[in-house]
């Protein structure tokens, strides 16, 4: 992401936090893990499968060089599947998943429930990495705002991620939420 992209994030974050009392964060992440165990799970298996071809193809070749062979084959695997963009495509997209899922609620408990003031708030995430988007809200925000206003606010959001205007689609999630909230927890004087 853009330093400006960023930057325009922050001042309508500012701008909406100026219109109303709930605190308004947003997380944008290259990814939501480093998902270090799948390349070595991955050159594990493809070298015991080279093991195991090896043992069926050759039954004359020494213990002692099918497991250098095996040790060479884990190595080069698991140091090319530790390139991320290819790590990425081994994590199963559930597990993908399930991780942006956990980091988001830890980041919404860090930065909208933590902080003393007992403020409400919304929290935008992106996880580039998993491709996940969610919005987080209080219990009272995601009441006053209604189900039909968080559907359209979460699928535009949605769509500007998938077609990378990730910024865009931010600033006018947070735009509409503001509108929203304006009105139910006006910024006191």
């Amino acid at each position: 992401m853009k330093p400006d992209d960023r930057a325009r994030i922050q001042s309508a974050i500012a701008a909406a936090e100026a219109r109303t009392s709930a605190r308004f964060a947003c997380v944008i992440l290259p990814a939501s893990d480093r998902y270090g165990l799948y390349p070595l799970v991955w050159g594990a298996a493809l070298a015991l499968m080279i093991g195991a071809g090896l043992a069926l193809l050759k039954p004359d070749l020494s213990l002692r060089y099918g497991v250098l062979i095996e040790m060479i084959a884990f190595a080069v695997f698991a140091l090319v599947f530790d390139w991320f963009p290819l790590r990425l495509l081994l994590v199963p997209k559930a597990a993908k998943h399930s991780h942006a899922h956990n980091f988001v609620h830890r980041e919404f408990a860090a930065r909208i429930l933590s902080p003393g003031n007992h403020r409400e708030g919304i929290l935008f995430f992106v996880s580039l990495g998993e491709r996940y988007v969610e919005i987080l809200a209080t219990r009272e925000v995601h009441a006053r705002v209604g189900e039909t206003a968080w559907n359209a606010i979460v699928a535009d959001f949605t769509a500007a991620a998938k077609t990378g205007q990730i910024a865009n689609g931010a600033i006018s999630a947070i735009e509409a939420c503001a509108n929203h909230l304006s009105a139910h927890f006006p910024k006191a004087p």
